[in-house]
């Protein structure tokens, strides 16, 4: 930093300026003063000009004259001066007692022969000497004096006085003005290097103090030196470094509860300035930004994750947000989530500086919602066939339509069925309640499987005979056990699958169950088959089979006879298997039959 840009620069170009204008100053008083006070030089020479050519014109008369010549001499006395008188032939006529502080100098001693020549011969010398014992500054002048008689030779009076005029006094003072500005200038610069110490070390200190702040070191304090202005001042940096510090700690404990509090947060929050930029997410929103930016939207044009890095999903609600300045809610579809949205505009002040969204997945409550209403549709249509059929035919009874007894036995029998049928479905819908809710009684104890396989294929065996089917069993020589099952609800496992089988299959079909030991994963389990010959379930329709009311075959309708599944049979099977730490899985394709697959760990009690 250059000298004069810093403060003692300043400092110091200050007081030698202020110097040299008191020295002006001082010297300019000074200079009228020696011209009001001091004769000059020209004048002294003009005066003692005039004071010799007077003396020598009176020598003339008062040669002889001893009180003249003594007047003459107490005058030049008077003016520190002394006259000497010199003949023709240049030798000394006359010289008067000089004071004793005034040396004594001979005409030789200050004008040389030619200069004395002259003055006799008419002319007029000058001369400033000075003297080399004394040091003492002169002023000489020689004027010629005339001859009494015609033809004789004149001679010259000289005076000669100490010259305290004007010049000398000036060469003085100019001499001791340089001296003193020398002395200030050194001096001053002295004094702003030691106020430097005082002033500006104290400043350097609080620069470099605020550097550091700066740079986030808020517990740097500056000492305090004195008790002065500086001190004062260093004081107050230091309380508002402290006030600082807590300020920011304060800010920073803010802040980080605020960041535990989004991070906690099971919502995701994202923050967007004015242009739709994201600025701030907490984790949840972080992972949905991501994901969002890498899926390929049909409407590649507007998106750009360089030019507008607003994810797509939230493109139009952010502007609407920011066009109308309110506070807004909607529901938005991503692939097979679905998310619910509350976005509200952020001010600085007056103007709009960004949004904040807050989403939530509620896909599981939108699934949940739909299968609520789907639920109570489904019912409500399982309910109403079974439920028209026996209105219908109770109609019938009472107003006479069918008359022979063998009409009103097929009639009754028809009631009689669909009450089955709405009991099973009413059942189902009881089991399959219980189970989703938890409730769901178990009996847990060790099962034979390959008695139980008997038993069911013995129960649906006459059926199969009916239909023209054959109904087929695999398992090992071996005995197969389960160390802890619920024989009833597998035997109900084996039973809805195998209803399924037999009624989507065609006559000549062959339906077969299949029940092997193996070790999955390095558990010992119980795997059982059941497949058919029927007409298949399309692919599109295998992920949702194990859903309440959900058929794969939408033309099919309920018959009369009451054989028609509820759509909840394999729901409970899926929710009974679950119960056992099972999986099940199906396999089909259409036109060539279905197989479901069951597993089951044989985990001890």
């Amino acid at each position: 930093m250059k000298l004069w840009r810093s403060v003692v620069g300043k400092l110091w170009m200050t007081i030698i300026i202020l110097v040299a204008v008191v020295l002006l100053i001082n010297g300019v008083f000074m200079g009228q003063f020696l011209n009001t006070n001091f004769a000059n030089s020209k004048d002294q020479e003009v005066s003692m000009q005039k004071l010799a050519s007077k003396v020598a014109q009176d020598l003339k008369r008062h040669k002889e004259d001893t009180s003249y010549m003594s007047a003459v001499n107490e005058l030049l006395a008077a003016q520190d001066a002394a006259l000497v008188v010199l003949d023709g032939k240049l030798s000394e006529s006359f010289s008067a007692p000089i004071s004793a502080t005034l040396p004594k100098f001979k005409a030789l001693d200050i004008f040389s022969q030619e200069q004395l020549d002259k003055v006799v011969r008419g002319a007029t010398e000058k001369r400033i000497f000075i003297d080399p014992n004394s040091g003492l500054r002169f002023l000489a002048v020689a004027v010629p004096q005339t001859a009494e008689t015609v033809g004789s030779t004149g001679g010259l009076v000289m005076i000669y006085q100490t010259q305290m005029t004007l010049n000398y006094t000036q060469a003085y003072f100019q001499n001791l003005f340089i001296i003193a500005a020398v002395i200030g200038f050194l001096l001053t610069t002295l004094f702003a290097f030691f106020l430097s110490t005082k002033i500006t070390q104290p400043l350097i200190q609080m620069k470099k103090a605020a550097d550091f702040i700066t740079m986030g070191e808020y517990r740097t304090r500056v000492p305090v030196s004195s008790s002065d202005e500086i001190g004062e001042l260093a004081q107050t940096f230091n309380h508002m470094t402290g006030r600082l510090e807590e300020t920011i700690h304060a800010l920073n404990h803010e802040k980080e509860h605020l960041a535990s509090v989004l991070r906690s947060m099971t919502d995701a929050v994202v923050t967007l300035d004015a242009s739709g930029s994201v600025i701030l997410t907490n984790p949840q929103g972080e992972r949905l930004v991501r994901e969002w930016h890498d899926l390929e939207w049909s409407d590649t044009d507007s998106f750009d994750p360089e030019k507008r890095p607003i994810p797509v999903p939230l493109q139009q609600l952010f502007e609407s947000v920011v066009q109308d300045s309110t506070e807004m809610t909607s529901t938005i579809h991503v692939r097979n989530s679905v998310y619910s949205v509350v976005m509200a505009p952020l001010y600085s002040g007056e103007s709009l500086r960004g949004t904040v969204a807050v989403m939530r997945d509620v896909s599981e409550e939108y699934r949940l919602d739909k299968l609520r209403k789907d639920f109570v549709a489904n019912v409500s249509h399982e309910l109403r066939t079974p439920l028209s059929m026996l209105q219908g035919y109770s109609e019938a009874l009472l107003d006479d339509i069918v008359s022979t007894p063998e009409e009103r036995h097929d009639v009754a029998q028809v009631i009689h069925d669909e009450s089955l049928r709405m009991g099973r479905l009413v059942q189902d819908l009881l089991d399959l309640a219980r189970m989703e809710a938890g409730h769901l009684e178990m009996h847990y104890g060790p099962v034979e499987m390959n008695a139980l396989v008997m038993r069911v294929h013995r129960k649906f065996l006459a059926l199969c005979r009916e239909k023209g089917l054959s109904l087929l069993v695999h398992f090992d020589p071996e005995q197969i056990d389960l160390a802890n099952a619920d024989e009833d609800r597998l035997e109900q496992v084996l039973t809805n699958l195998l209803d399924n089988a037999i009624r989507h299959s065609s006559e000549g079909g062959k339906v077969e169950i299949r029940i092997n030991a193996l070790t999955l994963n390095g558990i010992p389990s119980v795997k059982m088959q059941v497949s058919d010959q029927g007409q298949g379930i399309p692919k599109e329709d295998l992920a949702y089979i194990f859903e309440r009311f959900y058929k794969a075959d939408k033309a099919r309708t309920r018959g009369s006879s009451g054989s028609g599944g509820t759509g909840l049979g394999l729901a409970i099977v899926k929710n009974i298997v679950e119960a056992h730490q099972g999986m099940i899985a199906a396999e089909s394709e259409v036109g060539h039959g279905t197989t479901f697959s069951i597993t089951i760990p044989n985990l001890s009690a």
